[in-house]
């Protein structure tokens, strides 16, 4: 039996490129001939390299699926596309099996076996923004600051860590006990629903969005965390605000998230920016203002940033940087 799966819709295609670390994906037409003769490869690798949530083979009919064809610009059949965590990674234009059997060989060899990851890359909620990339290993984990944020439950950094959420995989378990785990991999606020997150970078950065995961427990205690509402950004400090700063100052950026943003499956949302104020950015300051219920905590278990770096600079010279002329 095939394990290639058949895309039917562009919905369960994006599903896909945020279920699976890589997918590899045949565009193909009925009427190609070069797509027929080259099949029975992309079928031999679907059926010795594909790993669920690991390696996905995929085709797509151009002609019933114009849409995603378009999308990512196939003017030629067939042609075979490797994405990586959501971005194109790499491509194979015309019936080429030799080219074809070494690129998908390396890209499967790559993926390690934690929970479906890519080694050296990071797991991510929702799809790349077409375009950018995902940027978020260009913070600068050993300046962060966190304010507000309970010490007996993760540390800042867990906000960022490769891995994808532990209360998203079948043994990690979110039963809201999280004091009583010894390495809960997220973070809650402490003493009220405020919360506030610096981040230094390694370089000046266009960012296009964020995507923040949030993953509280399915729970009727009133005490149990809740989800963020309302984020005020701030670009270019030199380092954390105190909240009543980010209360007066006026911020950068202000989003609202509603319940209809969270994804159900991955609990992540899309925080999409004015890209026009998030030029040459060298820090940013998120300040999780309340949240989305009565509760007096909310919890935040990753964070992630996309757009596109520049060159690195020296860390020992953050400066303050003003908004770009014209802007």
């Amino acid at each position: 039996m095939s394990k290639t799966v058949s895309i039917t819709s562009k919905e369960q295609f994006d599903k896909l490129l945020t279920s699976s670390a890589i997918v590899v994906t045949d565009f193909f037409a009925d009427w190609c001939q070069p797509c027929k003769v080259i099949a029975p490869t992309f079928e031999e690798l679907s059926s010795k390299l594909s790993r669920p949530d690991k390696v996905t083979f995929t085709k797509i009919n151009v002609d019933s699926q114009n849409e995603l064809a378009a999308a990512y610009n196939v003017t030629a059949m067939p042609t075979f596309m490797i994405f990586k965590n959501g971005t194109v990674a790499d491509s194979i234009r015309g019936a080429n099996p030799r080219a074809l059997v070494d690129k998908v060989q390396a890209a499967a060899g790559e993926v390690d076996g934690n929970g479906g990851e890519s080694s050296g890359a990071s797991w991510i909620g929702g799809s790349v923004p077409k375009g950018y990339q995902d940027i978020t290993d260009q913070i600068d984990i050993k300046g962060i600051d966190l304010l507000n944020c309970d010490n007996d439950i993760g540390p800042g950094r867990s906000l960022f860590e490769p891995s994808k959420p532990s209360s998203l995989s079948s043994e990690g378990g979110n039963n809201g006990k999280a004091k009583e785990q010894a390495s809960a991999d997220w973070v809650e606020s402490d003493t009220d629903e405020q919360l506030m997150l610096y981040m230094p970078f390694q370089s000046a950065l266009k960012i296009h969005s964020l995507q923040i995961t949030s993953l509280p427990p399915a729970s009727d205690d009133d005490e149990a965390p809740m989800r963020p509402k309302t984020l005020k950004l701030f670009t270019n400090r030199t380092h954390i605000m105190g909240f009543e700063d980010g209360d007066d100052e006026q911020p950068t950026q202000t989003f609202e998230l509603a319940p209809q943003d969270w994804d159900a499956k991955t609990g992540t949302a899309k925080v999409e920016l004015r890209f026009v104020k998030f030029q040459n950015i060298n820090s940013l300051v998120v300040y999780f203002v309340d949240g989305d219920g009565d509760s007096e905590k909310i919890r935040v278990d990753r964070v992630r940033i996309f757009g596109e770096s520049g060159e690195k600079r020296d860390m020992g010279k953050l400066e303050k940087i003003g908004d770009e002329p014209g802007e």
